[in-house]
């Protein structure tokens, strides 16, 4: 599974093997994983509360950025790193 962003200890992948709907992203940080949906909504998983709200403003400033990542993972393309939260 492609990592596509780091930050602040925080892995962010996605897998790109024509995965299965919705939408989404895997996150990890020091032994929890949640899956995001692309708003940065956590639904599957665990994430500590700071981690999740750093997860979800990383989402919204960069939707745009992961839904080209989703559509590249359903066709099995290359993903395209995206920036971290600074």
């Amino acid at each position: 599974m492609p990592t596509i962003s780091m930050f602040y200890g925080i892995i962010i992948r996605m897998y790109n093997n024509g995965e299965h709907n919705p939408p989404h992203f895997h996150a990890y940080y020091q032994g929890y994983n949640g899956v995001f949906n692309l708003d940065g909504e956590l639904i599957e998983g665990d994430m500590p509360g700071k981690q999740k709200k750093l997860i979800a403003a990383w989402a919204v400033i960069h939707k745009d950025e992961l839904i080209a990542n989703w559509e590249l993972a359903m066709s099995e393309q290359p993903l395209y790193k995206i920036s971290p939260l600074h």
